[in-house]
């Protein structure tokens, strides 16, 4: 027994469809370098992961446009003084990448609750209101993906 499209439902679908591709940032075209955003908030292990993967997408597309956003414990890496477990200052590594384009963002929110000043944060990094709102204008509004290491 073979069954007919339902009139009704498959304008339905067409036009949810049509309403997720134009709800599609126009950034995201696939035009244009690649745009990511990885999102810190597990503290000093995941950062160093994240730099890590950081430099491996730089060597891998070097064109890429990358932001790394931390809050919670996620903005760790970004204080000074911080080290990795191999008792490097994370500075070296953040100050490199940001020589080559990539943008640390630190949570306003975070600094805010810990009572930590923003004196306290890397001269590489900023700090921005949210870094909940800052990942989601990111992906929303400008199209990037997003990777938490």
């Amino acid at each position: 027994m073979t069954h007919s499209a339902n009139p009704r439902r498959t304008a339905l679908l067409a036009s949810a469809a049509t309403g997720l591709a134009m709800a599609a940032p126009a950034e995201a075209s696939g035009s244009g370098p690649v745009r990511v955003v990885y999102h810190v908030t597990q503290g000093l292990a995941q950062a160093a992961r994240c730099l890590g993967n950081v430099r491996n997408h730089l060597a891998a597309d070097p064109g890429v446009k990358i932001v790394v956003v931390g809050n919670g414990s996620g903005i760790d890496f970004m204080l000074e003084g911080a080290k990795d477990a191999n008792g490097a200052d994370f500075s070296g590594n953040v100050g490199d990448l940001a020589g080559r384009g990539v943008s640390f963002r630190v949570c306003n929110n975070t600094l805010h609750s810990r009572g930590i000043a923003q004196a306290k944060v890397l001269l590489d990094a900023n700090v921005v209101p949210s870094g909940v709102a800052e990942v989601a204008n990111l992906q929303f509004r400008d199209g990037y993906a997003y990777i938490c290491p």
